[in-house]
Order: C-alpha cells, then sequence, then structure tokens
C-alpha cells in the first residue's frame, strides 16, 4: 500500500491510501476520491516531504510557505470523528462478510439481479462513474462503500 497526501480544490489536506500510484489515477479519473472535508472530488496529489531521520537529537522546524493562499486543515480529528469512522468501518466489514467479490463484473451482476436472471444475493466489486449512473437511471439498487475494498487477490 502507498500513502499519499492529497488536496481538494478547497485547500483541505487529507490523506489516501492506494494499492500503487496507477490505482490512486484509476480512483481519481472515475470520479471516486472525494475530500472528507466538503466533498469535492477535484482530488490532486499534494506535495509531500521524504520521510528523513534528524541527524542525531536535532531536529528543524519546518514551516509552511508563507505564500499559501488557501486555508489547509491539518488539525487532529475531533475523537468524535474517529469514533464515527471505526464504527462506519466495522459496519461495512461486517456487511461484507456475507457478500461475494464480483469485481469489474459488478455492474452486470447487480443487473442481472435486478431483471430476474439470477437469484438475488449481497455482492460488492467495482463500476465505473458511467456504469454507476447508469445503473441508478436504470432504477438498480446500488450504494457506494465508504471506504475502499481491495480486491481479495490483492489482499496480503
Amino acid at each position: 500500500m502507498i500513502v499519499f497526501d492529497l488536496s481538494c480544490s478547497d485547500g483541505h489536506r487529507f490523506e489516501g491510501w492506494f494499492a500503487s500510484s496507477a490505482d490512486f489515477e484509476d480512483q481519481r479519473t472515475d470520479g471516486l476520491l472525494a475530500c472528507p472535508f466538503c466533498g469535492s472530488v477535484d482530488v490532486i496529489k499534494a506535495p509531500m516531504a521524504p520521510a528523513v531521520p534528524a541527524k542525531g537529537n536535532s531536529r528543524q522546524e519546518v514551516l509552511p510557505p508563507e505564500n499559501t493562499t488557501r486555508p489547509v486543515a491539518n488539525t487532529p480529528m475531533p475523537a468524535e470523528v474517529q469514533q464515527a469512522f471505526l464504527a462506519l468501518a466495522k459496519a461495512q466489514a461486517a456487511a461484507l462478510k456475507n457478500s461475494t467479490w464480483v469485481g469489474d463484473k459488478f455492474a452486470e451482476e447487480t443487473r442481472r439481479m435486478h431483471y430476474g436472471e439470477r437469484d438475488e444475493a449481497p455482492i460488492h466489486g467495482q463500476a465505473s462513474l458511467a456504469e454507476a449512473k447508469a445503473l441508478i437511471e436504470e432504477g438498480v439498487p446500488i450504494a457506494p462503500l465508504p471506504f475502499p475494498v481491495a480486491p481479495p487477490e490483492k489482499l496480503n
């Protein structure tokens, strides 16, 4: 997994975990990334400082550039928000426990269930933004997962 510092068009900073740099680009292109503070989907990689340990016991204070024009949210997340995210992650994990991964066949499989071509069953997978919009327009009941889910073959 790769951790990227991300920034939205409103200047909010947050981090995202991705399987690869290409995975970030795919999710960004498909409109799957959104700022957790304002919901903006205009998300880019923010400049990151390399993790270089300080020499000896000295430490230099790093100050942000003075010409920063947009506010940056870099305060710790309130405990209530952390607890809410934890509860949401646990609920998603419980819901996915009895769900079958169908990968990029998600749109096809949900459509088949909706039209009675296969038995209904809990499934999860991947769909492009265009596929998701088409399913919604057809009246097929779908919902995005709040947290990314790695395909089973990419799990450790």
